[in-house]
C-alpha cells in the first residue's frame, strides 16, 4: 500500500497492492498493520456497496456525534469522482473539498477520518462503490449537506440524485458539531 496525503488534513489517497497472473487479478483492499504505520487506527464495524448508474451522485453524507465514523472507499469496478469535505471548525481546511478518482484500472483507495462529509459521482455505468466504516450505520445521526453546496462543478448537466440528498441543507447553513 503507498499511502499519499491530500490536500485535507488526515485523508489519505491509497494505492491498492494488486498482482495479475493467468488466473486474473488479486487485489488487497486492507491491511491493518500498514494502515497503523501511517497513524490510521481504523475498527471496521459496518461495510457496504452501492452500484450506480453514470452520472449518478451521491452524497454529501456522514454520521452526526457520537456516531460519527472514519470511512475507507474504494472502487472495484466501473469509475468514480469521489469528492470529501471537511467538516471539522478547528480544522486549516474546513469547509474546503477534495476530489479524486477512483476506479477498477487505477486501484486506488480513499481513507476519509471523521468530520468529513462524503459523496461521489458515478463516471461509468455499473460503478461499484465499496465502504469500509468504523460505526454501524445509526438513522438519528445520518445526514449530509447538499452535493451543489460546496463550490464543485459536477461536471454533469442532469445528475441523478435521490430526493434525500436534494433535501439537504447548503454547506454555509450547516453548523459542524465536528
Amino acid at each position: 500500500m503507498i499511502f499519499e496525503p491530500i490536500s485535507l488534513e488526515g485523508a489519505y489517497l491509497i494505492t491498492l497492492p494488486i498482482s495479475h497472473d493467468a488466473r486474473g487479478t488479486f487485489v488487497k483492499t486492507f491491511h491493518e498493520t500498514n494502515m497503523a504505520k501511517q497513524g490510521i487506527h481504523f475498527t471496521l464495524r459496518e461495510s457496504y456497496y452501492s452500484f450506480s448508474k453514470k452520472d449518478v451522485i451521491r452524497g454529501m453524507h456522514f454520521q452526526l456525534p457520537p456516531h460519527d465514523h472514519s470511512k475507507f472507499v474504494f472502487c472495484p469496478t466501473g469509475a468514480i469522482m469521489d469528492v470529501i469535505v471537511d467538516l471539522r471548525k478547528d480544522s486549516p481546511t474546513y469547509r474546503r473539498y477534495c476530489t479524486n478518482i477512483l476506479s477498477a484500472e487505477n486501484h486506488k483507495a480513499l481513507f476519509i477520518p471523521e468530520g468529513f462529509a462524503h459523496g461521489f459521482k458515478s463516471l461509468a455505468d455499473d460503478s461499484m462503490t465499496y465502504y469500509l466504516l468504523s460505526t454501524e450505520y445509526n438513522k438519528e445521526h445520518d445526514t449530509g449537506v447538499r452535493y451543489d453546496s460546496i463550490g464543485l462543478d459536477w461536471g454533469v448537466s442532469e445528475p441523478i440524485i435521490s430526493d434525500r440528498d436534494k433535501s439537504f441543507v447548503g454547506l454555509r447553513e450547516f453548523e459542524s458539531p465536528f
